[in-house]
């Protein structure tokens, strides 16, 4: 009997160690990613979140080593995509483009969006664009203070472009609004590309729009001033709002983000990815040159920054 007994736990010890020895290597066999990513754009196409995947795509598949498939999911100044995003699985497998203060106001102003600022995780930010506002080339307006001089002549006739509802340039409007002490009327689009091409089309007097989208129209429109904190670099000619008598700054900063509850290895292998872009030769020299300013924001600093800037347009709520 004993030695049968040795015989089987012998034979369970040696079992059990197998399996211990052989788990590892089944995890090492299919590291993350072993299948194609999906990139989803929460905005129309041809708008600055999709220049930026689009950029970004061929040095995600090198590093990756997958394909990453990018969709667009526009709809209600990316509420419906933001949405969708936090009602997937957090395998790491589906990632969104984030805007921000837009997953930040949203919800602020409206509970039924969809989903919530803390149920999205950024992974990294990575760019972001002045907002500056402009009018047509053939308009009798050549300054911000002759605009807002025609707008306090006739409230609510001007009309004024913009990319979605509580979004940044949505909240530059009302902010414009207050010190300079005008109405106006806001015309919200969903994204930057049919916002632009709207404006261009003569459907509004002025527009609201990104520095990148100005600066690939210029010819095209007067800029009247933009919301970098300090001269633009890509602009150098174009006064800041401060500058014009108005203290405020206005940006969107962008990024991207995965599902609440995705394992912090995977958000750091993302992480990398996205941020090594910056580095590769010429990235931001190309980002500069087409209107937008670099950043190199990680998954912590991402997350402290969207912190402070809850408490920041919590008060500007108020």
């Amino acid at each position: 009997m004993k030695s049968k007994m040795s015989i089987f736990m012998s034979t369970a010890i040696l079992v059990f160690f197998l399996a211990s020895c052989s788990a590892p290597a089944k995890e090492e066999s299919n590291p993350y990613p072993d299948k194609s990513i999906t990139y989803s754009i929460p905005f129309e196409p041809g708008g600055q979140s999709d220049v930026e995947a689009r950029r970004q795509q061929p040095y995600l598949e090198k590093q990756l080593g997958q394909k990453i498939v990018i969709q667009y999911k526009p709809g209600g100044g990316g509420s419906v995509g933001w949405s969708e995003l936090t009602n997937k699985k957090p395998d790491g497998y589906f990632l969104a483009g984030i805007n921000i203060p837009h997953i930040i106001l949203q919800p602020l102003a409206n509970k039924d969006t969809g989903y919530r600022t803390e149920d999205i995780i950024p992974i990294a930010i990575f760019q972001a664009t002045p907002i500056a506002i402009a009018v047509s080339k053939d308009s009798d307006i050549h300054s911000l203070e002759q605009l807002v001089q025609k707008a306090k002549a006739s409230p609510g006739k001007i009309t004024v472009a913009g990319s979605g509802n509580h979004t940044g340039h949505h909240m530059a409007f009302l902010q414009l609004q207050e010190l300079a002490g005008i109405q106006m009327q806001y015309v919200p689009f969903d994204g930057a590309g049919p916002s632009i091409q709207a404006f261009l089309g003569g459907n509004t007097e002025a527009i609201l729009a990104n520095s990148s989208d100005l600066l690939t129209y210029t010819e095209d429109m007067k800029i009247l001033a933009i919301g970098s904190d300090e001269t633009f670099e890509p602009m150098p000619d174009i006064p800041t709002f401060k500058e014009a008598g108005y203290k405020m700054t206005a940006s969107i900063d962008r990024g991207v983000a995965v599902p609440f509850g995705t394992d912090p290895e995977i958000i750091k292998t993302l992480e990398k990815a996205f941020l090594d872009i910056l580095e590769e030769p010429g990235v931001k020299d190309q980002m500069y040159e087409e209107g937008f300013e670099p950043k190199t924001m990680g998954h912590k600093e991402s997350l402290k920054y969207i912190e402070t800037k809850i408490e920041e347009y919590k008060s500007m709520y108020k």
